[in-house]
């Protein structure tokens, strides 16, 4: 942000000096920011933190993933590195970054990959670079590794490129306090090359990468991204550096462009010539207001010229900053120079040749002191069409009259006049008058110029009446009292003038803090509004209270505008006001009362719109005739409107880009219920169809043996298809919310003997391990759901585990909890799977590169475990290659008293 932090002379500015000194007591952190994964941020950090090493600095390794990467892995060996800390997390154990240690060693330099890494739930911070924030504040130097897609203003943005949104972010203040950031570019070709390789991903996942996240055009886009938000940060660098040692700019090594704003002739060419320049040069541009105490003289339509301007600035993207001063032209170039600023543009002169030789010429004044700075003089020809003529009629500044201030200035004066008599046997009767003077000079505090200008005659008739000869007349004597009245009048005069000035310069100056504080407020209610209710509400409310009038919103809806919130609430318009309403919607102007357009309605209609399109419409309207608005409360309702739209509109697009993956995610289950079903349901109607059709044509001819094979066939094929229909109709329910489970008390024991016999096919190429122990509490819970949730994942542990391997099912107690675990001997499940194995249509490619299943079981599982309150999760063996898959049931509060008689289910029962 612009800042004017240096003086005229020359000195550091005292606020980069203490920015400056607060960073003396901290580690120094540098960032390795990268476009996308697999760029080198690591391997690049390990190198840098290597090469320290060398120098003999103490350096140690907090966290470093390096993802099975062997030349990464390579970089790692002759480090110190830090031990993880364990965390137990819904039965999987995680490894997180140890800050106790860390800080306990207090080494020189630590390494912490992953910046925008979220800790497991019960850790010191919920996100490393909290972690990261500690450690430097206890003076340890720290190289962290960022992708700029984790960057929180950059989120949206990576959104809209990628299709993907990032959860993981990390603040911008970050990176702004980074003492350095190095970018590790890479071409998108290099590392779309180095997906292919398998150096980034696993071959599978890679093809998966390159074929939706790490396309040419998002790569090329993200590094564009990397490269400009580096830029930014040198840029802060150097500004910096400048102010802190007082440093005279501009030092172009970037472009900077200022634009010079006022109610001018000209204005909206000037804007828009900036915006034309900083694009051309790539630049980030400012527009500037000096505003001077003649700005408080300034003429209503010289204030909304003023406002519309700078408006239009901001909706072209500038940076708009307005600052107080007495000499624009000074003030310009000492803000241009404080911020290196590079071009300043300014509009031709406009004023006469006398009054530039009497007042000066801001042009003149800024070519002749701008020094290196280049200067734009603007010829700027447009006039009054130049920025668009306000649409509705202004209501006349409401100013009764009030006798108030009158009487306390005859008040003042009356007691001048006592005081005056009374010092009249003391002192000259001319030094009366400055008793006089001061009634005029509180008049004018109190009660502003008028008063002031009433206690200024009343206090000439009193003194000439009551102190100068001839005394109790009007009539003067003495010339010399004719000149003390005369000298009096006119310091009486300017002296209320000035006094007067800059009482309302105080007033206006409340004024404007009142309405910053309340459209300051209003932000910070817009900002933590989630829903449109919210912001629709806060925006009505807000209008209302500091209009004093009535307002309703309305927004578009199905091709037309509706009512969507009012305040105080109203949904009913009339036929006029639906009219205005539209017709300000579609044409984006103002209609309604006090509008050229359809004035009979009877509210005004306004449209809010942002930089890109308008969002809605609001309808204002009060109990008086004629028009609604003053001059300053249109501008004060062009604020709140602009706030309210911005907001209006984030809602909008957070709900389209829901709505947007809904339909994504709808896309990608529909293509996958094709896929499946064409595999899944012609495959065993091919095996049905042909051995019904042999059996048909040659059954005379066939051996018994055959016979009882195909006939084998057509009933476990049709079994086969008859599980796929039924998890289909399950997986259905789960979506639908139709699930309603029918609890009962049942023993753990005796749903997995069901489960097994009904498997007892599948698993007939398996050894079958139980371990159930027979004083397992019994379980609140619906046994025929729970019997298919065992069923898919024994049919799940036969498809991924080879032919005579063990499947082991086992049971035990933990915490108020039963838990059935069912493990398998096959090659486990990759890292990167281990939670979508869950989703709905997944499915982990076997060895053989060939699908199994329908990627319905397991997610079918979780939907059913679920909705009986339990969890399931998956993981890896620990003691051999296998998955497991584990299934953790509350136990109920209140228990039957069950005896431990019948069949001993927990024995080992082979298969």
């Amino acid at each position: 942000m612009p800042d004017d932090r240096s003086n005229v002379e020359n000195r550091p500015s005292p606020d980069a000096l203490l920015e400056h000194a607060e960073r003396e007591g901290r580690g120094r952190l540098r960032i390795f920011l990268g476009a996308a994964p697999g760029v080198g941020k690591t391997y690049e950090m390990l190198m840098s933190g290597r090469a320290r090493l060398a120098d003999g600095v103490d350096v140690v390794i907090g966290v470093v993933e390096t993802h099975g990467r062997k030349e990464t892995q390579a970089l790692v060996e002759g480090y110190e590195v830090i031990a993880r800390r364990k965390v137990d997390y819904k039965g999987r154990v995680l490894d997180e970054m140890d800050i106790d240690a860390i800080l306990a060693r207090r080494p020189a330099l630590v390494l912490v990959d992953e910046l925008a890494h979220t800790n497991a739930p019960g850790s010191r911070h919920p996100k490393r670079y909290l972690d990261v924030q500690e450690i430097l504040a206890r003076g340890i130097d720290v190289y962290t590794t960022l992708n700029i897609q984790h960057v929180e203003s950059l989120n949206d943005v990576v959104a809209q490129i990628t299709r993907v949104r990032v959860r993981e972010t990390v603040p911008d203040s970050i990176i702004d306090r980074a003492d350095d950031v190095e970018i590790i570019d890479l071409t998108p070709d290099d590392l779309i090359k180095r997906l292919e390789e398998g150096k980034v991903y696993f071959p599978n996942t890679a093809q998966r990468a390159v074929e939706n996240y790490f396309s040419p055009g998002n790569l090329t886009a993200l590094r564009e991204l990397a490269l400009r938000r580096t830029a930014q940060r040198v840029d802060e660098q150097l500004l910096n550096h400048m102010q802190s040692h007082a440093i005279q700019g501009p030092w172009a090594a970037g472009e900077r462009v200022l634009v010079c704003v006022d109610a001018r002739p000209g204005g909206a060419a000037r804007i828009r010539y900036a915006r034309r320049l900083a694009d051309r040069l790539r630049a980030p541009w400012t527009a500037l207001h000096v505003d001077t105490p003649r700005s408080a003289g300034m003429s209503e339509d010289d204030k909304d010229t003023l406002a519309t301007l700078l408006r239009l600035a901001e909706q072209l993207g500038a940076e708009v900053t307005t600052i107080p001063g007495q000499s624009v032209a000074q003030d310009i170039v000492r803000h241009a120079t404080a911020n290196n600023f590079t071009h300043i543009v300014v509009g031709r002169p406009t004023r006469s040749r006398w009054r530039e030789l009497i007042e000066g010429s801001l042009t003149y004044d800024l070519i002749r002191n701008a020094g290196d700075i280049s200067v734009h003089v603007i010829s700027g020809t447009e006039r009054d069409t130049e920025t668009p003529s306000r649409r509705v009629s202004a209501a006349a500044e409401q100013r009764p009259f009030q006798v108030k201030p009158y009487l306390l200035a005859t008040a003042y004066v009356a007691g001048s006049l006592a005081v005056s008599t009374f010092l009249d046997q003391f002192l000259d009767v001319r030094n009366l008058a400055i008793v006089f003077l001061l009634s005029v000079l509180t008049s004018a505090v109190a009660g502003g110029l008028w008063p002031a200008l009433y206690a200024c005659f009343l206090s000439v008739l009193a003194f000439n009446y009551f102190f100068l000869e001839p005394r109790y007349t009007l009539t003067i004597r003495d010339p010399e009292s004719i000149v003390a009245i005369a000298v009096f009048i006119a310091v009486a005069v300017i002296a209320s003038n000035l006094t007067a000035r800059v009482q309302r310069q105080a007033a206006a100056a409340r004024s404007r803090a009142r309405a910053t504080e309340d459209i300051y407020l209003f932000s910070k209610k817009l900002a933590g509004a989630g829903t449109l209710d919210d912001v629709l509400w806060a925006t009505a409310f807000q209008i209302a209270s500091m209009l004093k009038l009535r307002v309703v919103l309305l927004l578009p809806e199905d091709g037309t505008i509706t009512v969507k919130a009012g305040y105080p609430p109203d949904d009913t318009l009339a036929e006029a006001d639906i009219a205005a309403a539209r017709w300000a919607w579609e044409h984006n102007r103002a209609a309604g009362r006090g509008a050229d357009t359809l004035p009979g309605a009877k509210r005004l209609y306004l449209p809010l719109r942002t930089g890109r399109t308008a969002i809605g419409v609001v309808g204002l309207d009060n109990d008086k005739q004629g028009p609604l608005l003053t001059p300053e409360q249109q501008r004060l309702l062009d604020a709140l409107g602009d706030q309210a739209a911005v907001a209006i509109e984030r809602v909008q697009l957070v709900a389209d880009v829901d709505r947007a993956k809904l339909a994504a995610e709808a896309d990608r289950l529909r293509s996958a219920l094709l896929t499946s079903i064409s595999h899944d349901l012609k495959t065993p109607l091919a095996a049905i169809m042909g051995a019904a059709g042999t059996l048909k044509e040659f059954a005379p001819d066939l051996p018994e043996q055959d016979r009882v094979e195909l006939l084998s066939a057509v009933i476990d094929e049709s079994e086969r298809l008859n599980r796929f229909i039924a998890n289909l109709l399950d997986m259905t329910k789960i979506e639908s919310g139709a699930m309603e489970p029918n609890y009962a008390l049942h023993y753990l024991g005796d749903i997995v003997g069901t489960a097994l016999d009904r498997a007892r096919k599948i698993t007939s190429e398996h050894k079958i391990e139980v371990d159930i122990p027979p004083d397992l509490p019994m379980l609140r819970l619906d046994p025929v759901l729970f019997e298919q949730v065992l069923f898919n994942l024994l049919d799940n542990a036969s498809k991924y585990s080879p032919p005579g391997s063990t499947i082991r099912v086992q049971g035990w107690t933990d915490n108020g909890s039963v838990v059935v675990q069912i493990m398998d001997e096959g090659p486990g499940i990759p890292a990167q799977d281990l939670e979508r194995v869950f989703d709905t249509f997944y499915r982990v490619r076997k060895g053989d590169q060939v699908r199994a299943g329908t990627g319905l079981g397991l997610s079918i599982c979780r939907g059913f475990v679920e909705a009986m309150g339990g969890t399931i999760t998956a993981a890896n063996r620990t003691d051999r290659s296998g998955g497991a898959f584990t299934i953790r049931m509350p136990v109920p509060a209140e228990l039957p008293d069950v005896g431990n008689g019948g069949d001993e289910p927990g024995e080992d029962q082979p298969r």
